[in-house]
C-alpha cells in the first residue's frame, strides 16, 4: 500500500512538472524562467507559395526587419519585463479559408496578439472571429471596408484607396482633360476601385468615354481592348493590377500611339512597372502610389540601405508600411503595459504611433481614426520629365 501511494506521488509530481514545462513554452506573452526574457509571439498569414510568394514574401520582409532590429538591440521592456520578438509565419497560398485556419492554430498553438495579414478576403475571413478569440489584425489591405463594419480589434495599415481619388483625379484632369477609359483588373477590388473613381470622376464633370476590365490571369496580349479604348479618344486610361500586367497595357497603349496620361491604381506601383516598360518615359504623365525609395520621410534612407543589404532590391511599400505597422504595435504594448491584452494593446496604438523614433519612419502617420485605420500624410507620385515627383495630396 505504502509502495502504491509512493508511486502515485512520484506520478503527480511528474505531471506537474510536465504540464509546468509546456505551459512556459507555448505563451504569446511568455515571461520564461526567472532572470530570462520573455518572448511575444507575432503571427503571419499570407501567400508565402503560389502566383503571389512575391508579394507576401515582400510584407513579410518588413516585419522581420523591424522584429530583427527590435531583437538586435536586446528586445523592449514591458513594466520591467524584456521580451523579444518571435514571428510565426504561415502560408495560406492566398486563400480566405486558409488564412482563418492558419489563425486558429496561431492563437491556439502561439497565442499571438497580434495576426498580419495581406489581402482582404483573408481580413474578412478573420474579422468573423477575430474579437471572440481576441486578437488584432493587422490588415494590410485599402479596401475601405475593412474598418467600416464596427471591427473594434482590426487595425488598417495602408491608407485607404479611396483617399486617392480627389489628387489622383485633379492632376489627370488638369494635365491631360476630362475624357476618361477605364482598363482596370477584373478582380472584385477592381471593380469596387472603378466604380469610385468613375463616380467622383463624373462629379468633377469628366465624362467616361470607354469601361471595360482586364483578367490578368488569362489574358495576355491587350491589343484588342486597348484598340476599342483609343478608338473613343480619351485623355486619361485607368489602368491597374499587378505592376508587371499594368506595366504592360501602359507600353502596348503608348505603341499603339496613346499620347495621354495614366491613372494607375494601388496595387501596382510604378518603380515597378518601369522595370517592364524599360524607362519612365513611357509612363509619362502617369500619377500613383509613390514608390516608397522616392518618398522623403525620414526612415527611408536607413531602411532602404539596410533592406538592400539584406534582400538584394529595393524596399517597395509592403515592406515599408509592415516595418512601421510593427513599430507602431510594439509601442502600443509599452503604452499599454501589456503584452498579451489585444484590447489594452489597441486602445494604445495612437501611442504607439506617437513613440516611434523619427529614424524609423518609413511613412508619416500621425494619428490611428477611430475606425482603426492609420491616417497618412498622404503623398503621391507622378511622372514627370521621365523621372518620379512626390506630390502632397491637398
Amino acid at each position: 500500500m505504502k509502495r502504491f501511494k509512493g508511486l502515485f506521488l512520484l506520478s503527480v509530481i511528474v505531471m506537474l512538472v510536465f504540464v509546468t514545462a509546456c505551459s512556459d513554452s507555448t505563451t504569446g506573452g511568455s515571461s520564461g524562467k526567472d532572470g530570462e526574457k520573455g518572448v511575444v509571439n507575432i503571427g503571419y498569414s499570407g501567400p508565402l507559395s503560389g502566383a503571389a510568394a512575391f508579394y507576401g514574401e515582400r510584407t513579410l520582409n518588413g516585419l522581420k526587419m523591424a522584429a530583427e532590429e527590435i531583437n538586435d538591440e536586446g528586445g523592449f521592456e514591458v513594466n520591467g519585463k524584456t521580451y523579444t520578438i518571435n514571428l510565426v509565419p504561415l502560408d495560406d497560398k492566398y486563400l480566405p479559408n486558409e488564412t482563418a485556419s492558419n489563425a486558429k492554430r496561431l492563437v491556439q498553438e502561439h497565442k499571438t496578439p497580434i495576426i498580419f495579414t495581406p489581402h482582404s478576403g483573408g481580413v474578412l475571413a478573420l474579422q468573423v472571429f477575430n474579437e471572440v478569440d481576441n486578437f488584432i489584425i493587422g490588415a494590410y489591405t485599402s479596401e475601405p471596408s475593412v474598418t467600416e463594419g464596427g471591427n473594434k480589434l482590426t487595425v488598417q495599415i495602408p491608407p485607404k484607396y479611396d483617399g486617392y481619388v480627389e489628387p489622383f483625379t485633379n492632376y489627370a484632369m488638369d494635365r491631360f482633360g476630362k475624357k476618361i477609359a477605364a482598363l482596370p483588373t477584373s478582380s472584385q477590388y477592381g471593380k469596387d476601385w472603378t466604380e469610385t473613381l468613375l463616380t467622383y470622376w463624373k462629379k468633377q464633370g469628366g465624362e467616361v468615354v470607354y469601361e471595360s476590365s482586364i483578367n490578368f490571369a488569362k489574358d495576355t496580349d491587350f491589343f484588342t481592348v486597348i484598340t476599342n479604348a483609343l478608338k473613343k479618344k480619351p485623355d486619361v486610361l485607368f489602368i491597374g493590377g499587378a505592376s508587371e500586367p499594368t506595366a504592360k497595357v501602359a507600353k502596348q497603349a503608348r505603341e499603339l500611339g496613346f499620347k495621354g496620361g495614366f491613372i494607375v491604381m494601388d496595387q501596382a506601383k510604378l518603380n515597378e512597372m518601369e522595370k517592364i516598360t524599360g524607362s519612365y518615359e513611357v509612363l509619362e504623365g502617369a500619377v500613383g502610389v509613390l514608390p516608397l525609395i522616392y518618398s522623403k520621410a525620414p526612415g527611408v534612407p536607413s531602411f532602404k540601405e539596410k533592406y538592400n543589404a539584406k534582400y538584394k532590391e529595393d524596399p517597395g511599400s509592403e515592406a515599408g508600411i509592415h516595418y512601421i505597422g510593427l513599430h507602431a504595435f510594439i509601442e502600443a504594448m509599452k503604452a499599454a503595459g501589456t503584452v498579451d491584452d489585444p484590447k489594452k494593446i489597441y486602445e494604445h496604438v495612437q501611442d504607439g504611433l506617437d513613440a516611434i523614433p523619427e529614424e524609423r519612419k518609413t511613412y508619416l502617420v500621425p494619428k490611428i481614426t477611430e475606425a482603426g485605420s492609420f491616417d497618412y500624410e498622404l503623398h503621391f507620385g507622378v511622372v514627370e520629365d521621365g523621372e518620379v515627383k512626390e506630390m502632397e495630396a491637398k
